[in-house]
């Protein structure tokens, strides 16, 4: 079976490669991007990857994939700490979630310690870079498989 999946990124990812490298590595966001779409193809696996530095369009999206993908892997970026309406959508999304960040957001300032969605998502991978995101697909791809 071909599962669909729907990777979204929140404010500022759109400048990867650019903002505080120490933080979030030297790759672009287009290179982020390529290397998902790679992992994807080799697991058999539709991806759209989208970004938006608007709250309302994200939650936008995870409304409008309630029926069109099978998981979300969401990187809400800032709104991890503020979004009740991006909480709220996830939560009414009812097929399998990750919460997904770059950094190891519990190395970080206090305010940014507390994530409201995490407790409305299977899982939650943070602090190992990119490879985060391919670690999500893969995580994901095994919650689809799995029926989970």
């Amino acid at each position: 079976m071909t599962y669909r999946i729907l990777i979204i990124n929140g404010p500022n990812l759109n400048l990867l490669g650019e903002r505080e490298q120490s933080q979030y590595g030297s790759i672009t966001f287009d290179q982020l991007k390529d290397k998902c779409i790679q992992k994807c193809k080799d697991l058999n696996v539709n991806l759209d990857f989208k970004q938006s530095n608007i709250e309302g369009e994200i939650v936008t999206m995870i409304q409008n994939a309630r029926n069109n993908y099978d998981g979300i892997i969401i990187n809400a970026a800032g709104f991890t700490h503020t979004s009740v309406s991006i909480r709220d959508a996830l939560d009414i999304y009812k097929k399998p979630k990750i919460e997904l960040h770059i950094s190891n957001i519990y190395k970080r300032e206090e305010f940014r310690k507390k994530s409201l969605i995490s407790d409305v998502v299977n899982g939650i991978i943070c602090g190992l870079g990119s490879n985060g995101y391919i670690l999500a697909i893969n995580a994901m791809h095994e919650l689809l498989s799995d029926g989970n």
